[in-house]
């Protein structure tokens, strides 16, 4: 299967489709049922309620769903009768749109989900200020609205109570999607035709969505008491699956080598393109996988390359007669490959649903728990945060500050039907860092003119109403299928969406055209005016908290390494945790870099250095794993004593960088205890081997003074 064709199916069987056709239905179907009784209009009214409830409709465990949807529709209920009398007076009206904006967008302190709630509520606040009601009218409007919010939740639980492993399935087919995509960007850097620079970047932003999936397929299933405690096997199967994913994406990110070393040495001996070509068809296998646990279908089966693998060893043999000694990087690779062949062998297995998992050992659940994040829902949390060094709270501001001047530009400014789209577009489009609402900005617009050049050569050229329902209902799936994964097609698509609804209510759609482009433009520009100039937050400033976190993993991460090699225990559960703190932090500081590079030049601060930053503790990192891989299985030679010593020079080098990027000290680390003495009865491990070990923990001290280098220039 093709590598397109592959990513179709992923967008078809994956939940953001899923997503798009549940909410097209829960919010279409009141409107449809009821015009079939004449009543369009309360029709319209109900799937308002419904539009607000997906808001807060966002992927994560069935609890924290439900909940936010119950406080969601009880939110907008409120709000709508607040706003409904609030708009008697317009002065009384402009007070309710300062002090909501501010509140609701403060609920970005509690989380994503909260931070939803809080949009679904300005929403009804929007576009309940232009409504002309009496007060029985008012009542009947919020009953309606709240009627709307109710159904959504109910057709929402009731897809969650037919299939519940479905949401788990497809983010661990994400999930495995991803990390294949890592896989085959891996492969890029044995191929000599290739850029380094540009493969190097390529893996960052990779690693930046690997994090993000294996963050929400951890969220569904650590959260999920049905799937944690599962006694069946389904459960079991997904988690267990799901762990043996995030291992496999450690042994990958762990074959780190000097591969500009590797091209110069090895590249006329064709040894490098069978590597890269190897790679690509085990990430191609990876992806097919995934793709059978996403659509939620039997695996075809684990593919054997032993004999791939065995053609490569001889080509290296081949090599090691021909130029003795230089082939030992080699081998380490062919080892490397097994291992790979073999956990892929493994997972293959265990997503079977014909295989019988093992009874559980007895983990404790608390276990589990402790990989995921509990967000506080306590009301110091929200006291704390007012305060200007507070990033929500200067958001929250910027937010109530462009909204009355929306606001007040619609009232005195401009005429319109609609001119409630000014104030919905300054809200939605300011974000909370200035690169993506530059990036939302233009978005907005373009898919505004794109949606709207749409929608009026359909209704021009296609007078059938039951065509252009057809069209609208396609617009309307494939605009919520869209809204998580890419913002401008889903504008694209709502535009004209809405171009049709308004035609059916019997409005000119071109003047609906150009009053929508005309507020649109106008609600960017006040929103990306009020981003650059009320309170900026730019991503140079938060630079070095991510800098710091990303060094502190790195060095927590080392430290459970020497303590490894210092014959300490290695915990599992600790070093997992240090290794998910590691690529956590990582992906945080990757993500913040990209997001700088899109803000105006002149607030880019070292752009050269931080990417370097960024590569040097991906290299590190990839070290660690390296030897700590080996470390956990019992591979590792017997540990003379100096082999701690480069460890021990690194962990200072580390916390010299941390130094140079925090006023406080940073948290003191055990002392690693010196390394036992191997038994006397003990076979020797060959020399070669002790001299790779400490040549790799060598590496790692070189990487550690480079990054310290690269850290001083950019603190200073």
């Amino acid at each position: 299967m093709r590598r397109h064709e592959r990513t179709l199916q992923y967008f078809f069987f994956g939940q953001d489709f899923a997503d798009g056709l549940r909410v097209t239905l829960g919010i279409l179907l009141p409107t449809l049922l009821l015009a079939r009784f004449g009543q369009f209009e309360l029709g319209l009214t109900v799937s308002l309620g419904a539009v607000c409830a997906s808001l807060t409709d966002i992927p994560g465990p069935v609890i924290h769903k439900r909940n936010g949807l119950w406080l969601c529709t009880a939110l907008v209920f409120v709000v709508a009768l607040l706003t409904g009398v609030a708009r008697l007076n317009v002065w009384v009206l402009g007070a309710e749109i300062l002090g909501l904006s501010f509140a609701l967008t403060m609920l970005l302190v509690y989380g994503a989900r909260a931070g939803a709630i809080g949009s679904a509520g300005l929403l009804i606040m929007i576009l309940t200020m232009d409504r002309e009601m009496s007060l029985p009218e008012l009542g009947a409007y919020a009953g309606l609205v709240l009627a709307g919010g109710v159904w959504y939740t109910l057709v929402c639980l009731l897809f969650f109570r037919i299939r519940p492993y479905r949401p788990a399935q497809r983010a661990l087919g994400e999930c495995i999607h991803a990390i294949a995509e890592y896989l085959r960007l891996k492969a890029e850097f044995y191929d000599p035709e290739t850029s380094l620079d540009k493969d190097y970047r390529l893996l960052v932003q990779q690693q930046v969505v690997v994090h993000e999936k294996q963050d929400a397929a951890r969220e569904l299933m650590f959260k999920s008491r049905m799937i944690v405690r599962e006694t069946t096997g389904t459960g079991r199967r997904l988690v267990l699956t799901f762990v043996d994913a995030v291992d496999l994406f450690e042994q990958i990110t762990a074959t780190y080598y000097d591969y500009a070393a590797l091209r110069r040495r090895f590249n006329h001996t064709g040894v490098l393109a069978e590597v890269a070509r190897l790679i690509r068809r085990m990430a191609v296998e990876l992806d097919h996988l995934g793709l059978a646990i996403h659509a939620g279908r039997p695996h075809t089966g684990h593919h054997d390359r032993m004999a791939e693998l065995e053609h490569l060893k001889a080509l290296i043999d081949r090599i090691g007669e021909e130029e003795p000694g230089s082939n030992l990087v080699l081998r380490k690779i062919l080892v490397q490959l097994r291992n790979l062949n073999q956990r892929l062998a493994d997972l293959s297995r265990e997503a079977d649903p014909a295989y019988r998992v093992p009874a559980p050992s007895g983990q404790p659940e608390a276990d589990y728990s402790r990989f995921v994040s509990h967000q506080s829902l306590s009301p110091q949390l929200l006291l704390d945060n007012l305060t200007m060094t507070s990033a929500t709270f200067r958001h929250a501001l910027r937010v109530s500050v462009a909204a009355i001047i929306g606001f007040a530009v619609a009232r005195l400014l401009v005429s319109g039907h609609h001119s409630y789209w000014i104030v919905m577009t300054t809200v939605y489009m300011l974000k909370p860092g200035f690169s993506l609402t530059k990036e939302r900005n233009i978005q907005r617009v373009v898919g505004t003119l794109l949606g709207g050049a749409i929608g009026v050569v359909i209704l021009w050229l296609i007078p059938n109403q039951l065509v252009q329902f057809g069209f609208l209902l396609v617009f309307m799936i494939t605009a919520y299928s869209f809204q998580r994964l890419n913002y401008v097609v889903m504008v694209t698509f709502l535009t004209p969406f809405l171009l049709i609804m308004f035609h059916f209510l019997g409005i000119r759609y071109v003047a609906v055209i150009e009053e929508r482009v005309l507020d649109t433009v106008i609600g960017c520009a006040i929103a990306l005016t009020t981003g650059y100039v009320l309170f900026p937050r730019w991503e140079s400033e938060q630079l070095t908290t991510y800098m710091r976190d990303v060094l502190q993993a790195n060095r927590h991460y080392l430290h459970r390494l020497g303590e490894a090699l210092a014959g300490q225990p290695l915990s599992a559960t600790d070093y997992k945790l240090a290794r998910k703190d590691v690529y956590l932090s990582s992906a945080n500081l990757a993500a913040a870099f990209q997001r700088m590079l899109s803000e105006p030049k002149s607030k880019q601060r070292h752009e050269a250095e931080v990417h370097q930053f960024v590569v040097l503790n991906l290299i590190l990192s990839s070290n660690i794993a390296t030897v700590s891989a080996a470390a956990r299985s019992g591979s590792l030679p017997a540990r003379p004593a100096e082999v701690l010593k480069p460890v021990r020079q690194s962990l200072m080098l580390l916390t010299e960088s941390l130094k140079k990027l925090t006023a406080e000290p940073p948290a003191e680390l055990a002392a690693l205890p010196a390394a036992p003495p191997a038994p006397a009865a003990e076979k020797p491990a060959p020399v070669g081997e002790e001299r790779l070990l400490l040549e790799q923990l060598e590496f790692v001290q070189k990487v550690s003074s480079d990054i310290r280098r690269v850290t001083e220039v950019v603190a200073g």
